[in-house]
Formats: C-alpha cells, sequence, structure tokens
C-alpha cells in the first residue's frame, strides 16, 4: 500500500502534524529547519522510522489507515523527534536521553519508545520462545537469526536466553 492507497483528507492531516511539529521545533530550538520527506513503505509491525541522514520518516500505511489519530499525535512526532536529535546531537542511542528530552521539551510528550497498536494485520508467521517467565512470538525474521546462529534473544524482564518451545501461526 502506497500513499496513493491513503485517503487524502489522511494526507493532509498528515501534512499538518508535520508541519505543526516542525513550527514547534522551530520555536522551542529557535532554528529554522525544512520539513521532511514523508513515505508510506514501512511493512511488518513497525509504525514509523526515521531516516536520519535522508531527513525522511517513514509511515507504515496499514497500522496508519487502523489508527490514525496514534500517528497523528504520536508516531508522527516520535520519528521527527529522532531527525531532530540527530540534528541537534549528532548519532547518539535512538531512544536514549537526547532522544527522550526532545520529545519532552519539544512535543511535550512522554517518550514512549513502543507501540501498542493491534497488530494481527501486519504480523507474519511467528514462533513461540521460551524463557523462565513466559513466552515470547518471534518473528520469522528473528527465528532465522537464531536458527543461524547470528542472533540471541533474552527476555526483558529475567534477562534467561529465549529458547525454541515450538511453531504457532
Amino acid at each position: 500500500m502506497a500513499g496513493r492507497d491513503i485517503p487524502a483528507a489522511l494526507l493532509q492531516q498528515i501534512n499538518q502534524t508535520v508541519q505543526h511539529c516542525m513550527h514547534k521545533a522551530e520555536q522551542v530550538l529557535d532554528e529554522k529547519f525544512d520539513p521532511p520527506s514523508v513515505h508510506y513503505n514501512v511493512r511488518g509491525k513497525v509504525a514509523g522510522k526515521a531516516y536520519l541522514q535522508s531527513w525522511e520518516i517513514r509511515l507504515n500505511p496499514t497500522l496508519l489507515l487502523e489508527n490514525q489519530s496514534a500517528f497523528l499525535h504520536q508516531v508522527i512526532p516520535h520519528e521527527i523527534a529522532h531527525l531532530l536529535t540527530y540534528h541537534q546531537f549528532g548519532r547518539v542511542r535512538p531512544h536514549g536521553k537526547e532522544w527522550q528530552a526532545i520529545m519532552l521539551k519539544v512535543f511535550q510528550l512522554n517518550p514512549d519508545t513502543r507501540h501498542q497498536f493491534d497488530v494481527s494485520s501486519v504480523q507474519g508467521r511467528t514462533f513461540s520462545y521460551q524463557c523462565q517467565c513466559r513466552q515470547y512470538d518471534l518473528s520469522i525474521r528473528r527465528h532465522n537469526k537464531v536458527m543461524r546462529n547470528q542472533a540471541q534473544y533474552h527476555c526483558l524482564e529475567c534477562k534467561q536466553q529465549l529458547q525454541l518451545k515450538s511453531e504457532c501461526n
């Protein structure tokens, strides 16, 4: 799905939101910024991505259509904050203290690093992995990295390495 599949009224709202975010940044940071280009070509469970050196944000069109208000009020400022952070501080941790400060200072938003959207419409095949405290469903991409010994994943809570449990979906 591309930008041409998104209703014109929503594209207009996105453009206005980007302009508003940039205006807020200019006021708070006392600097002039060009608006980033916006593309609609992110797939999978990711809501958006910021491409720092090309000054662009990319949005997931499916999740955008399903979560329009959250994209306008959270996702777009989140991605623009990445661009502003790169401009102000150079290459730093993606959701580090600099990015968090931009989210709070410029946009007055909690610096949430993950969305809570229902991803059932965009989620592909998953594989169940287990630790001592819970189960995780890893994407086929992450599962294949484990199978090729290119990656290991650990529980966010107990820090134990995840082990393949069984295939699902």
